[in-house]
């Protein structure tokens, strides 16, 4: 499918042809100004000038090879040579169950469901099929409502050295939100060819979303653990309480995970489709997960969500939309060296993409991030990223938006019919908000390499950049402005605007922005 395939032909069309001013004047002034913390100084006087260009071409680096992702080379890691055990056990004194059993009386959520001593089902010590456990497991905890649609009333948990796969044998499994069931992997888990679905007997249908504190049940891996999911359907999971999210990927918290010492989980999570999850994907101090071809559709909070110290992923080819509260895609607080590459997100609350709080080194490339309420791709506080080849089309507000954050390259994106400006560099004092610095330290400064690409028919202009350290601009394609003055730079590029163009467009050479007066030296 082209790159373009999956955008209405009108945004394209609206945003090649000469763009009306009036419509982009009114959804700029529909998006009200974004509360502005304490402003530093900015930069009283810029050098303007050409630098070489040879510095700034660069070949498109390759990205992961995604072929050995399929549901084939997932059946092969299933070893199946030894039949496991399961047992019915109570939850207090089991390590993957710390979590919901431990302090604050959280143990008084399961006493109610369960009306007695909280229990669990236990897969342990090698394979099983889920449907292996029908006819061993007590009828009132796992019985089967109708062929091959099976209602679990208690926790499922894989064990340490524990497989469970569920298969097409299941055409459903359902987990009981009246009971307080969920799924916890501390072993092994393949889910493929089914339906996994958070279940309220009451209404006889999904446990669709209400409000954020109602328990909703939900799948967690622990540290140490492989979750590999394919061809799957899973929805109306998760709640606003720690780990119980929706689909979550975390290690051990810090105290358990010092005892533990298991390595950080990992896996695969190919071709499914989520809906109605508080999150649909969620991980923390995760090393090389897969998110490959799946749909996140009408979750709560955000599609994907990667969190703290999670590494090397590959998200991949997913379509995400209609996210109701808040991103499409974030990635946040040190998640680094990752790829996020040909995805869709649309539609979404707020963002269509962020990179946020030091998540570094990362590559962004041949995504589309399109009629998002608020930005396209969100930088905040994160440097040293790559964007590349990435359509930004028809978004409310910016279509890219970096905040303090330096050495960010883009190369050859297309920023399109955006409600404010295709490209908005800023910085911001983040110290009188409820930030905190000592967990999520920044510098207020932004530096940008702009290379190719087209920034047309945006509201508020092309460029609007804010007292950055640096600006680097080549080959960049400006058409189609909205405002009948022409292309127009705010910002500092508004006051050179004339010198810019000249080297940029008429010479087509390279232009650098360079303060005269470091950032430094302002904020003494």
């Amino acid at each position: 499918m082209g790159a373009c395939a999956m955008i209405p032909q009108r945004l394209l069309v609206t945003a090649m042809l000469m763009a009306s001013a009036t419509a982009f004047a009114d959804t700029a002034q529909q998006v009200k100004a974004p509360t502005i913390a304490k402003e530093l100084q900015q930069a009283k006087t810029y050098t303007i000038s050409s630098p070489p260009t040879a510095p700034l071409e660069m070949a498109k680096p390759a990205l992961p090879d995604l072929s050995g992702y399929t549901a084939a080379a997932m059946q092969k890691k299933i070893v199946r040579g030894k039949a496991g055990k399961f047992s019915i056990r109570r939850m207090m004194q089991e390590d993957a169950l710390k979590d919901f059993i431990g302090g604050d009386n959280k143990m008084a959520e399961w006493v109610v469901r369960q009306h007695g001593i909280p229990q669990a089902i236990f897969v342990d010590d090698g394979y099983m099929n889920l449907k292996d456990l029908l006819g061993k497991v007590p009828k009132q905890y796992l019985s089967e409502t109708s062929p091959g649609v099976f209602l679990a009333k208690l926790p499922i948990v894989v064990g340490r050295k524990g497989i469970l796969e569920i298969d097409k044998k299941t055409q459903e499994l359902r987990l009981s939100q009246e009971a307080g069931s969920f799924l916890i992997n501390d072993g092994q888990l393949f889910v493929s060819d089914t339906k996994v679905t958070g279940w309220s007997e009451k209404a006889n249908g999904p446990a669709l979303f209400k409000s954020p504190k109602e328990f909703r049940p939900f799948l967690l891996a622990w540290g140490g653990t492989e979750t590999y999911i394919a061809n799957t359907k899973m929805a109306s999971f998760g709640y606003a309480n720690s780990k119980s999210y929706g689909v979550s990927i975390s290690q051990y918290t810090p105290n358990m995970a010092k005892v533990l010492k298991r390595p950080e989980p990992t896996g695969w999570i190919i071709d499914s489709e989520f809906s109605d999850m508080w999150y649909g994907f969620y991980c923390y101090e995760t090393t090389g997960f897969v998110i490959k071809g799946n749909t996140y559709k009408d979750n709560i909070v955000y599609g994907i969500d990667p969190h703290d110290r999670s590494h090397g992923l590959i998200i991949a080819d997913n379509t995400v939309y209609g996210t109701k509260k808040k991103h499409g895609i974030i990635i946040s607080r040190e998640v680094n060296d990752s790829f996020i590459f040909n995805n869709r997100s649309y539609d979404n609350k707020l963002s269509g993409l962020v990179l946020d709080r030091n998540s570094v080194n990362n590559y962004v490339a041949d995504n589309e991030f399109y009629r998002n309420h608020t930005d396209g791709i969100t930088l905040y506080e994160s440097g040293d990223n790559l964007l590349w080849g990435n359509k930004v089309i028809a978004n409310r507000r910016h279509g890219i938006r970096v905040r303090n954050s330096v050495n960010i390259k883009l190369y050859e994106n297309t920023s399109m019919a955006n409600g404010l400006t295709g490209l908005y560099g800023h910085i911001k004092d983040l110290t009188d908000t409820d930030r905190d610095i000592a967990l999520d330290p920044f510098d207020a400064k932004v530096s940008l390499i702009v290379v190719g690409g087209e920034l047309a028919g945006n509201g508020s202009g092309p460029l609007s950049i804010d007292s950055p350290l640096s600006v680097e601009l080549y080959r960049v394609s400006m058409l189609a402005p909205t405002k009948s003055s022409g292309i127009s730079f705010s910002g500092i590029l508004g006051e050179r605007q004339e010198e810019i163009l000249d080297l940029l467009v008429r010479q087509q050479k390279a232009v650098l922005i360079d303060p005269v007066e470091r950032q430094t030296e302002m904020q003494d």
